[in-house]
């Protein structure tokens, strides 16, 4: 028999083998709210399995599960600056993940558009023990950092991500991590990770004796402040860099507002180190007709010269990423329960030097878009 080489087909073949099998052993549940706590599971790698927010399946009398995950993202975008638009797939994720037994859980995901390239993105399998207040975790995931960065595409708040989640604190690796989480008044969790630094394509003949590492902790105090600290080390090439996260986010009724800061050195000064700002605030606004609700948002982001760690063809680390500022303003019209059919309505402002010549996809932009998650 030939093998399944390509990750597409053997990640679809495996939903298709899955279902019947599910079916017979303990049929599908139904599609229902979607609340934070599974977001949390998922993103994290807990099951989630008998929530009732994806299709799932789960066998009489036995740990084994499947969840069947999606999110699907279309969106428009016209620079008005240029006078020219686009049409863009952002996402087109889909994944496996729930418990194998009941100290279990596994998860596979892949992104079949992110932005026209196929990805696989998380690949993993997480061990709980102490009733899963102490968990291990092997393979490829994201790398637990700052708040922004570890969303995911449906749980985000404007159409596009900001510095911090997209240009200096977003990385997946291959690796292994701990988790512990204790508290009832005050929930903590505590996580610490080991990686190669590889990436995500060069796992094979990558090795190293100089691994990454990072270090996360979260707390959430009267069940409306979350605070969360973290520091990664990562030697995207030749030069170890370290970053130091810290950030807070306050939800209580139709409020969300949200605060972050990413400090990034570079080894022997080697470039200047980075600032990074992210803050916004949620209001939601209930409607009657049409939506279930509108969300009014208001964004300001701001990252210093940037640098990937790599150096240029003057053997000297060059600017990726020019200094800028950036206000966002929406509207998020919620066809469903939040983060589950949502059109969002963004503009986007960007200020540069006056000397600096911005990316064509770093401009000012109006951005329209439909996201759906299953």
């Amino acid at each position: 028999m030939r093998m399944l080489k390509h990750p597409v087909i053997l990640l679809l073949s495996s939903v298709l083998c899955a279902a019947p099998s599910a079916v017979r052993a303990g049929g599908l549940m139904p599609f229902g709210r979607r609340t934070a706590g599974t977001a949390v599971a998922e993103e994290t790698g807990g099951s989630a399995a008998g929530s009732s927010d994806t299709l799932a399946v789960r066998s009489a009398g036995r740990a084994f599960s499947v969840q069947v995950h999606g999110t699907v993202r279309g969106k428009f975008e016209y620079q008005p600056e240029i006078g020219k638009g686009r049409f863009e797939v952002r996402n087109a994720r889909f994944s496996l993940s729930g418990d194998l037994l009941p100290a279990v859980a596994y998860k596979a995901e892949i992104d079949l558009s992110d932005e026209g390239s196929i990805k696989m993105l998380d690949a993993y399998v997480r061990l709980g023990m102490l009733r899963r207040r102490l968990s291990f975790t092997i393979g490829q995931m994201r790398v637990p950092f700052t708040i922004d960065a570890h969303r995911s595409p449906h749980e985000q708040y404007f159409a596009n991500r900001s510095f911090i989640a997209k240009q200096a604190g977003n990385v997946r690796d291959v690796g292994a991590t701990l988790g512990w989480r204790f508290g009832r008044r005050v929930p903590v969790v505590l996580e610490a990770g080991v990686f190669n630094g590889s990436g995500l394509t060069a796992q094979k003949d990558f090795w190293t004796g100089r691994f990454n590492y990072s270090l996360k902790a979260q707390a959430r105090l009267g069940g409306r402040f979350n605070l969360s600290a973290s520091v990664q080390k990562i030697r995207p090439g030749e030069v170890d860099i370290m970053m130091y996260d810290a950030g807070a986010y306050y939800e209580h009724g139709r409020w969300h507002v949200e605060g972050e800061y990413l400090r990034k050195e570079y080894a022997d000064g080697l470039f200047p180190g980075v600032n990074a700002v992210d803050a916004f605030v949620c209001r939601d606004f209930p409607l009657r007709r049409w939506f279930r609700k509108v969300s009014v948002l208001a964004r300001y982001d701001y990252m210093s010269d940037h640098s990937d760690g790599l150096f240029g063809e003057g053997g000297v680390l060059e600017t990726d990423d020019a200094r800028r500022h950036r206000l966002t303003g929406g509207l998020t019209f919620s066809l469903g329960l939040p983060f589950t059919a949502d059109i969002r309505l963004n503009y986007e402002a960007y200020f540069y030097r006056e000397s600096v010549r911005p990316a064509l996809s770093e401009q000012d932009k109006l951005v329209v878009e439909l996201m759906c998650r299953f």
